[in-house]
């Protein structure tokens, strides 16, 4: 069963208008000024040229794979969560997509406690893989908001384009404010949860705004952004010194700039209750280089926190994605630690 499904635009790439789907109704909006989607400049489906050809072709993949994935989530999860994209404003303005999941039956009058569950990836987006993790979520009475932060894919070239650190931790941080001005979420208890470059963004976040969220957790997060550019291939050592706060240079020549989104830096600002969860044998962010300095760090300043390290957990780095005892712990120390200070 489909449940009311609520978007900025009136159909889809699939062969397939929305509002053909039984049970599922469409709201027909103003484009926001920069639409979810384009590219560096309005497009000419109709062009000759090869190089159009091929923007309006990656154009319709990204909006097709999209769109499959949700209408996946509407499939398997419609009866019970409600699914709405909304495009909130960040703090200069720009409009970022993002997607609020909320339960299908909610009570009226009532004001929930809510999570932004922050993605990982160098540019990922909205993927089934974190489908179990909203629906725990969910199910055991959170609102969610999966904020598409700058540096997401599949909505076009001016948003794949980012300041890693800056941008991504600001669209969060507004996803957060967001969730906050809605009648159905109190206010005083948002917690955050990221895993990956999410759980960078995490730690940013509690370190820029320590009363922002009531409760934090870092899955695999990375900490020091000088290590991860020791250990990178040079391809992507060259993409990640390109991103706008880097500035094309690397370490050696914009130090500064790496420093300042090293969360590793900043342990000091932390004041938000914090869950640390990674697994040894984690090639994308080594243990010993992240999450470890990290506990470390927030052990000497005697900063309020936990930590589970499992032992070698099936996928190493995307552990939480797997079908796996650990992973079935992993959520549960996650809910049983925001539980205690959210109140579901």
């Amino acid at each position: 069963m489909f449940h009311t499904f609520t978007r900025s635009c009136c159909s889809i790439a699939l062969g397939l208008s929305l509002a053909s789907i039984p049970g599922m109704s469409v709201c027909a909006q103003e484009p926001p000024a920069n639409p979810e989607g384009t590219l560096t400049k309005w497009i000419n489906p109709d062009a000759k040229d090869t190089a159009t050809k091929l923007d309006v072709l990656q154009h319709e993949a990204y909006k097709t794979d999209l769109q499959v994935t949700i209408l996946g989530f509407m499939q398997e999860y419609g009866d019970r969560i409600t699914l709405k994209r909304v495009h909130y404003p960040s703090s200069d303005r720009t409009l970022v997509p993002a997607y609020v999941f909320t339960p299908a039956k909610r009570q009226a009058g009532k004001r929930y406690p809510a999570l932004v569950i922050v993605h990982g990836g160098f540019h990922e987006r909205l993927d089934p893989r974190e489908f179990p993790l909203i629906e725990m979520a969910v199910e055991r009475g959170y609102v969610v908001i999966f904020p598409e932060y700058r540096g997401s894919s599949g909505y076009g070239k001016n948003h794949y384009a980012n300041s890693y650190g800056v941008t991504d931790l600001a669209d969060v941080l507004s996803s957060a404010d967001y969730l906050a001005k809605q009648s159905y979420v109190d206010p005083e208890r948002i917690g955050i949860v990221g895993h990956s470059r999410g759980g960078m963004v995490t730690l940013l976040a509690i370190e820029k705004a320590p009363k922002k969220f009531r409760v934090a957790v870092d899955i695999a997060g990375l900490t020091d952004f000088l290590a991860y550019m020791a250990y990178k291939p040079e391809y992507r050592r060259q993409e990640v010194a390109n991103e706008a706060s880097f500035k094309g240079k690397m370490p050696y020549d914009n130090l500064a700039a790496y420093m300042a989104v090293s969360p590793i830096n900043n342990v000091d600002a932390i004041e938000t209750p914090l869950l640390v969860l990674a697994t040894t044998h984690d090639e994308t962010v080594p243990l010993a280089l992240h999450t470890g300095r990290l506990i470390d760090a927030l052990k000497a300043r005697g900063k309020t926190y936990e930590a589970k390290i499992y032992e070698n957990a099936p996928g190493g780095h995307v552990f939480i994605f797997g079908d796996s005892e650990e992973q079935r712990d992993c959520f549960q120390r996650i809910f049983g630690f925001v539980g205690k200070y959210l109140k579901p």
